[in-house]
């Protein structure tokens, strides 16, 4: 950024990754205000700490201070429509503007850069590299695209140059970055609205992985097939149970559907690990990021604690809306998950099955984006089909605009197991009547603003 900014506007600030700069320009200083198109509890902490937040697309609310291109900085995300009357008016009024890829950019700079991408996976394993950092390698800092349920916020920051962040294909915006050390969790075609093809999918996590610094490291998901450059830089694999230089042995269900494992390092190992979250799932994001703390240990000539990482996995607490657990009884489970894409879907429902055998499983399923559901309508019911019975919501447009014949029945009239279509409000009372067992919520739109209706329906049948 060329000027000394200091100020600085969001237009979309409610985002969980742009929320998550807001707070950072305000814990440097800044002042902070934006825009976004409903209030949610992200906005509503936001403006408790001190931003000022309106929710109408009108050029006579952005503050007053705010309104000169010399000390304002503008920051957009993607989700902005091209007609947005406040943007129009920035641009046609001199404002420097950027996305909040270009920023995380600038803000990497100097850094030791541990970004993690991939269609799926992100999110756990960025918080879990960021509390790993945090308590056992006492140091470093986060963006994080989710709230950490250990620092009970998407940002984090510590003495250090490590800095985590989730990098976002969304957009091809993770071409803004250039990390020391990457770990790409999938390259399962995804967003192609954007990309057109599954093969354009590929060559931006192949870009991605190209800029990767010299002297840092790779570490991709065994199975994932990308075209690397190992020159001057490393190459790692890792996986759950199947092979790779970095991987867990001697896995082993225990209490309340918790795991205890082995994870396998280039050299040596960490015997006995237990994860603070359920699900085996999550096993394969501790050995991400494990791996992202023993190359960045690497890379900086510093000790790897063993003993440290091993408590730091036990203290974690997970992410908001990743299998998050409302209810954990032998009569009745609920939990929420932020599950989008198939294959997530296909990881949580595997998990439950390993965690809850021979239980009822009922899947509840908001459909994200009427291109996704579009492209993936197959699949989405392939793997629902996993369930004993799914109910599905309406989709959630975010961003888009509706396409013909394009609904959540698309899904539904596919899937192999019983299945209702249900009204977002309407769910918690559904479930009144309903013989309910174990309950899942999918979704990455709205769905959360019901969880604790349905918390408090499924509660009162206990």
């Amino acid at each position: 950024m060329e000027r000394n900014y200091t100020k600085i506007y969001f237009l979309g600030i409610g985002g969980i990754g742009m929320s998550a700069l807001a707070r950072y320009y305000m814990h440097e200083g800044y002042r902070v205000a934006g825009y976004d198109r409903t209030a949610t509890p992200l906005t509503r902490a936001l403006e408790a700490e001190g931003a000022e937040v309106h929710y109408e697309d009108d050029i006579a609310l952005i503050p007053e201070d705010m309104r000169s291109a010399e000390d304002t900085l503008v920051i957009l995300t993607p989700a902005i429509p091209a007609d947005h009357m406040e943007w129009a008016w920035l641009r046609e009024n001199g404002f420097h503007i950027e996305k909040r890829s270009q920023i995380l950019g600038h803000i990497s700079e100097g850094k030791l850069c541990m970004a993690v991408a991939g269609t799926h996976g992100k999110t756990t394993t960025s918080t879990l590299a960021a509390w790993l950092n945090h308590a056992a390698a006492k140091e470093g800092s986060a963006l994080l695209g989710g709230i950490s349920r250990n620092f009970n916020s998407n940002l984090s920051l510590g003495e250090g140059r490590r800095l985590v962040v989730e990098a976002d294909e969304y957009d091809r915006s993770f071409l803004r970055l250039h990390p020391n050390v990457a770990v790409i969790t999938a390259a399962d075609a995804d967003h192609l609205d954007i990309y057109g093809t599954a093969e354009a999918v590929t060559e931006a996590f192949e870009a991605f992985a190209s800029q990767i610094k010299e002297g840092g490291a790779l570490i991709l998901k065994q199975g994932v097939e990308l075209k690397f450059d190992t020159t001057s830089r490393s190459l790692y694999r890792y996986s759950c149970d199947n092979g790779g230089d970095f991987h867990a042995e001697n896995i082993s269900l225990i209490e309340g559907g918790h795991y205890r494992y082995d994870i396998v390092l280039p050299d040596g190992r960490i015997e006995g690990c237990t994860l603070g979250i359920l699900g085996k799932v999550h096993i394969e994001n501790s050995v991400a990021a494990v791996a992202m703390l023993w190359c960045a240990a690497k890379i900086e000539d510093k000790n790897f604690d063993k003993e440290a990482v091993k408590a730091a996995l036990r203290s974690f607490e997970g992410v908001k809306r990743r299998m998050e657990v409302y209810i954990n009884t032998p009569e009745l489970v609920y939990i929420d998950d932020y599950a989008h894409h198939p294959e997530e879907l296909r990881a949580t429902i595997e998990s439950l099955r390993g965690i809850f055998p021979g239980r009822k499983l009922l899947a509840i399923f908001q459909p994200h984006l009427y291109t996704r559901t579009r492209d993936f309508a197959p699949e989405f019911s392939e793997v629902l089909s996993l369930c004993d019975e799914v109910i599905m919501v309406p989709i959630y447009p975010a961003r888009e605009l509706p396409i013909e014949g394009v609904c959540s029945e698309m899904i539904g009239r596919n899937l192999k197991v019983e299945w209702q279509l249900v009204e977002r409000e309407a769910l918690a009372e559904r479930l009144r009547t309903m013989d309910t067992d174990v309950v899942v919520t999918f979704g990455a739109g709205n769905i959360d603003a019901v969880c604790e209706d349905i918390y408090k329906t499924l509660k009162s049948k206990l």
